[in-house]
């Protein structure tokens, strides 16, 4: 650093002082500092040469090229804008590239251009220079551009906090931005840092205003210099507490508009009240303030005079600003004045538009840009749905035994044992009602204990000799147990006993807590009620695993930590602790510990200091090795304390620990492998069906729309399907009359998240899934989940030991917080190493979930193709974001884009795309949503067919005291009036209900669709054969034609007619077999019948 660059950061320091939301501080520089400061000449600008980044993120290392789009609009999407000094030009940013027009409006001319995004242009003080957010060295940053040698330098460095929202200090010396800071959630809030102008990669900037608490979700930026330079604007969420809370009412006041005078750091409030106030901009002659809030729902364009306090409005009309969701990268465009303070430019409605002070009618600014964009094609691949036989992949609980000859696994709801290069035996002889888990050796291996899950009688531990016969019960008191373990000494187990809940039971959940039980005498001891994961040390004492809660959702005042107690829980100590890890295992002889972080298997020492030891993979304190390649679950340590073994899917990994903690990058240990997998037929029925008499509304490439139908079914796939007077039904064929029914295809929900386990345990019914099933939605993609529950309910439901519908999923995503949750990328290996881990445990798609940088992103894309995967993105609320994710080549976008409308620039660029959009309208951003509506307009709790299927004791709290509110407080119907647009011009728009409510949030989704403008034949197809396409299931399902499988919903009214016929369900066909929608008996084809929920032979729970 220069000793002119280092007078000024320290000169920087000394004027702007840091303030601390909590606590503002006191004036700590005078006057004759900030004159010091601003006689500082400018040191002369340089040709910054920014060292090239591994990976170009304007020329992708893919394995496919890109295509070009064209682009001729003369109307843009949430387009932040500037004015030149001297009034001649106005710069704006139109998908990721900047552009100059005339003042008068005109064609407008390309300043930035190419596959990176940048935004938020902001001219110097002089005019010479623009300041600009961009993404080009991988990350949001600070940039400038000389107007003159269209030379760029680049202000900030950032790799994890990145950066937006520049604005020039009215000296010109200094940048001031907003930083990002997460919690353990992606999206957090800001900080607003000052930066040296001319830019230099040592100077780290300085803080201006500061977070409040380091658990701060709530919105903090849009700065923006008064105009003397004396203060700072900024915007505020002002409401309490900590955690971020969606579609926050702006009838009351959510943000602020605050000022800090850099000279005192005291803060004050300039405006607010009902509707908010947000983007600050003042004019010229520091005189007014003009800024965005909202009256009755609606955003609009006020006026402060800053003398007098009065305020005005003066545009009753603009796009919704972002008060109710995320606002990351600010939550209304950039606006200008014009030099003489007399009118403002904005942006609305898609148009540039300028407006004087004294009341008159805006006027249009026109433009017209006529460009390319590059987009790179989105990985889809296939998927066979239904194959006869298939491979099991989710493979728990595997466990090498003492003696070293066997491994003890978990598949499809019976124990296996695999000795050698033999096939897996089943462990366990006799008839068994209820799925098997959690199985452990006893230290002679003669032995395997586990536990039993049977819904209707709960769980039981239970003991069976390795050569196998039949198990005995070792409890003598029921309950939901879960987690266990053995002594080293081969006589006490450990366990966990579940609270009761309703997902699996309410009942035999008294006193939960980890237990210990004498094996001989088989009487239980309660140790105590904190902690997980339950082991008994050579020692005699009992260590568990437990991650102290944070305040809020995503908080980060969170470790998790290995505690170690008596056997009555007392004396309870620290081992160790860790920011990030899933698991803590110390080996049997103390000397190691092997834990889980960012889904890797590590090993460091186990360490003795009286002290917690603080573990991590770069805690750098004591040797640390990792040992995975891609991941793993299901740590096990053999006896010896030498040998650790994990899995990732069907594979069981072993590596001798001793030589992995001596070994060099150079010099790594083999791991060892064992695949467990096998080969199940899938189920399927057997037989013919035809179903007579009704309208078949096909949902196939025509929309053919079939009356007075005939449909034959083989097994599980249709064979005929036509006007019943031209279809043969064979003698030997099951009838189901259909006269005056309705059919379409089975539903299929794209972005279903849901339970399919509570812990360790998989029930045998699941009241959510068959909630979905008996509502017609016959195939969830769930784009986040946990992989050793999801792929083993959908392998449990492919060999018929649930019923439940198709289960796909992405796993766990690949997150880009720092949490538990987090999964780093800094190279494509990384990304791979991610990609390669879920796609053995059972994934064909990859949750692409706010990776901070954009080459993070694009590697996960890449590593997905690379692998067969298709990539779903989380665009965080973003609406840049989203934008550059197809660019990017994601296979679909989740969640609305939220800016609600969208006009001609994306509609033109998303269509050449080949991406997906599931706009999830239940949980719509930016406003109240479907779900929402739908509770105000109708009785949910008395569904005839949900209430069959939710505990009253979930669906009613939820549901019988509803919101209520004016329709223009509803954004769903927004949103969907934007994916027609998108769908008809030819993007694929589908369902996503979010699990918000058991199966109905698909309807809700088709009736919202409706709401926004599409046909009912529109939103059919957005719920049918849009998400098949989609998710490349389309040669088996989302149409009923020959070939394809037999899932499909029998409806007792017209949906053509009204959507909102769609819930009107008589039956449900999955798989070729019949249901009976409201009890889920099957009828035709079967005779199956589900046993009675918990909930349902209780008086009080029959009450509506």
């Amino acid at each position: 650093m220069s000793l002119l660059s280092t007078l000024r950061l320290a000169l920087v320091m000394l004027l702007f002082v840091p303030v601390t939301e909590a606590q503002i501080t006191e004036a700590q520089i005078t006057e004759a500092q900030i004159t010091q400061a601003q006689i500082i000449e400018a040191e002369p600008e340089q040709d910054l040469k920014v060292e090239a980044a591994h990976w170009d993120i304007s020329q992708p290392d893919y394995t496919v090229s890109a295509s070009q789009a064209s682009l001729k609009v003369s109307e843009g999407t949430w387009m932040s804008l500037d004015i030149s000094p001297d009034g001649k030009h106005i710069v704006f940013d139109l998908l990721g590239d900047i552009y100059r027009i005339p003042f008068a409006g005109g064609l407008a001319e390309p300043l930035r251009s190419g596959l990176a995004w940048e935004i938020q242009p902001r001219y110097s003080p002089d005019g010479g220079s623009i300041a600009f957010t961009s993404d080009i060295e991988g990350g949001d940053n600070i940039w400038v551009l000389d107007l003159a040698s269209k030379q760029t330098r680049q202000i900030t460095y950032e790799k994890f906090r990145l950066m937006n929202s520049p604005t020039w200090h009215p000296q010109g010396q200094y940048i001031a931005a907003r930083k990002h800071f997460t919690t353990s959630r992606s999206l957090g809030t800001g900080e607003i840092w000052l930066f040296d102008a001319n830019g230099n990669q040592d100077d780290k900037g300085v803080p201006i205003i500061e977070r409040a608490d380091p658990a701060l979700q709530k919105e903090l930026g849009e700065p923006t210099f008064a105009p003397d330079g004396q203060s700072l604007y900024f915007t505020r969420d002002s409401t309490p507490g900590n955690t971020f809370i969606y579609h926050q009412d702006t009838n009351n006041e959510v943000f602020q508009i605050r000022q800090v005078d850099l000279s005192t750091g005291e803060v004050k409030t300039v405006v607010g009240g009902p509707g908010g106030a947000v983007r600050p901009t003042p004019s010229p002659d520091g005189r007014f303030l003009a800024y965005v809030k909202r009256v009755r729902a609606i955003s609009r364009l006020f006026l402060l005079d800053l003398v007098s306090g009065t305020e005005t409005m003066l545009v009753d009309t603009l796009d919704q600003d972002l008060q109710e969701t995320w606002a990351v990268q600010g939550l209304y465009p950039t606006m200008a004045w014009t030099p003489d303070s007399q009118q403002i430019i904005y942006w609305a409605g898609g148009k540039i538009w300028r407006v004087g002070l004294q009341g008159s009618e805006p006027v249009n600014i026109p433009f017209q840009v006529s460009d390319t964009r590059d987009i790179y094609p989105p990985p889809r691949y296939n998927i066979d749905v239904a194959p006869n036989q298939f491979e099991t992949q989710m493979v728990r609980f595997a466990q090498p035994s003492p003696d070293g000859q066997s491994v003890v696994f978990e598949s499809l709801g019976q124990l296996f044992i695999k000795t050698g290069d033999a096939a897996p035996r089943v462990v366990t002889q006799e008839q068994t009602d209820g799925f098997d888990f959690s199985p452990v050796w006893s230290p002679d291996s003669r032995y395997i204990y586990f536990i039993r899950w049977n819904d209707q009688t709960l769980a039981s531990i239970r003991r069976v000799k390795q050569q196998g016969g039949r198990s005995e019960q070792l409890n003598r008191q029921t309950g939901q147990y879960t987690e266990l373990s053995i002594a080293a000494d081969g006589q006490t187990l450990a366990y966990r006993k579940l609270k009761g809940r309703s997902f699996l039971s309410p009942d035999w959940g008294q006193k939960p807590g980890i237990y210990l039980m004498d094996i001989k005498t088989r009487d239980a001891q309660f140790v105590g009620d904190q902690g997980t994961l339950p082991r008994v040390t050579a020692d005699g004492r009992v260590t568990v695993q437990d991650r102290k809660s944070g305040v809020g959702r995503g908080s980060s005042s969170v470790n998790t930590q290995l505690l170690s107690m008596t056997r009555d829980g007392l004396d309870v100590r620290v081992v160790a602790e860790s920011e990030f890890a899933t698991r803590l295992l110390p080996s049997p002889n103390d000397r190691y510990l092997a834990f889980l972080e960012n889904h890797q298997v590590y090993v460091t020492m186990l360490a003795k200091t009286g002290k917690p030891l603080t573990v991590g993979r770069e805690t750098g304190g004591l040797p640390t090795q990792k040992l995975s390649l891609v991941g793993g679950t299901y740590l096990h340590w053999s006896e010896d304390s030498e040998t650790l073994s994990w899995s990732v899917g069907a594979e069981m990994k072993s590596v001798n620990v001793v030589a992995a903690m001596s070994a060099t990058e150079d010099d790594r240990p083999k791991l060892s492998s064992v695949n467990l997998s096998q080969v199940v037929d899938a189920a399927r029925p057997a037989g013919l069906l035809a179903i007579t008499g009704a309208t078949v509304i096909t949902m196939d490439a025509d929309r053919q729309v079939i009356e007075q139908a005939t449909i034959l079914v083989q097994d599980n796939r249709i064979v005929s399907i036509g006007p019943q007077n031209e279809v043969v039904i064979p003698a030997n064929a099951r009838r189901l009359d259909a006269t005056d029914q309705f059919i379409v295809p089975g539903l299929i929900d794209v972005h279903a998240h849901g339970a399919y386990a509570s812990g360790q345990i998989i029930p045998q019914q699941n009241w959510d899934s068959l909630a979905h099933l008996a509502l017609g939605v016959t195939t969830l993609h769930n784009p986040s989940s946990r992989a050793t529950q999801v792929f083993a309910a959908s392998e449990y439901a492919r060999a018929g030991l649930i019923l439940s519908p198709r289960i796909f999923s992405t796993g766990e995503i690949v997150y880009g917080a720092k949490s538990t949750s987090w999964a780093p990328i800094d190279s494509l290996d990384d990304a791979l190493s991610h990609i390669r881990r879920l796609k053995a445990q059972g994934a064909i798609s990859i949750k692409n979930y706010n990776q901070p940088r954009r080459d993070q992103r694009q590697q996960v894309i890449e590593a997905a193709r690379q692998e067969g995967l298709m990539t779903v993105a989380e665009g965080g609320s973003l609406f840049h974001m989203d934008m550059n994710l197809i660019a990017d080549g994601t296979t679909g976008v989740e969640h609305n884009v939220p800016t609600l409308v969208m006009y001609d620039d994306v509609t033109q660029f998303w269509r050449q795309s080949k991406s997906a959009y599931t706009p999830t309208l239940v949980v719509t951003f930016n406003g109240l949503t479907s779900e929402d509506y739908f509770y105000q307009e109708t009785e949910v709790w008395k569904h005839p067919i949900l209430s069959n299927f939710v505990p009253p004791s979930v669906l009613q709290p939820r549901s019988v005291r509803r919101p209520m509110a004016p329709e223009s407080d509803y954004k769903d119907d927004d949103s969907a009036a934007s994916a027609k647009v998108l769908m008809e011009a030819g993007v694929l728009v589908s369902t996503g209900g979010h699990g918000q409510r058991e199966g109905l949030s698909t309807h809700w989704e088709m009736w919202s669709f409706v709401r926004g403008g599409m046909s009912p034949m529109q939103a059919l197809s957005a719920a049918t054969i849009n998400p098949a396409t989609y998710i490349g299931m389309n040669q088996d399902l989302g149409s009923l034609e020959v070939g394809k499988l037999a899932d499909m919903v029998i409806l007792d009214g017209d949906p053509l007619a009204d959507i909102r016929h769609t819930d009107k369900i008589s039956k449900v066909l999955l798989n070729g077999r019949v249901f009976v929608a409201s009890t889920l008996q099957e009828v035709v084809t079967g005779n199956q019948k589900l046993k009675p929920f918990w909930w349902q032979n209780r008086t009080q729970d029959q009450i509506r």
